[in-house]
């Protein structure tokens, strides 16, 4: 059995996490359709994506170290420069792995 193998099981749980996404999506638009959306539930769900990725960044953040700290500097910077948060991420992540590979001196 090479390395590139799928066993039947680990296709059925990826077909079955792609189902739950779609529905769980699709069931999300459906629902907002029904409703006649405010301005003010209108600002508050665009501002929603960048709340859940702060969430999901400032426990790293407090938890980590000089890397950590420098890739989100460095994320911050590009965010404001470009104003584009694919590139602020990928360079964040490039950041964090470079300082995680520099040994630390002392």
């Amino acid at each position: 059995m090479s390395e590139l193998d799928v066993s039947g099981l680990a296709l059925v749980a990826i077909a079955g996490m792609a189902v739950g996404t779609y529905v769980t999506r699709a069931g999300g638009y459906w629902l907002v359709s029904q409703f006649e959306l405010t301005p003010r539930f209108r600002a508050w769900l665009r501002y929603l994506p960048g709340a859940v990725l702060v969430s999901l960044i400032v426990p790293d953040l407090v938890n980590g170290g000089p890397a950590e700290w420098g890739a989100a500097l460095g994320a911050l910077v590009v965010a404001w420069r470009s104003g584009n948060i694919l590139y602020a991420m990928l360079a964040g992540i490039g950041i964090v792995v470079v300082l995680r590979r520099v040994p630390v001196v002392g």
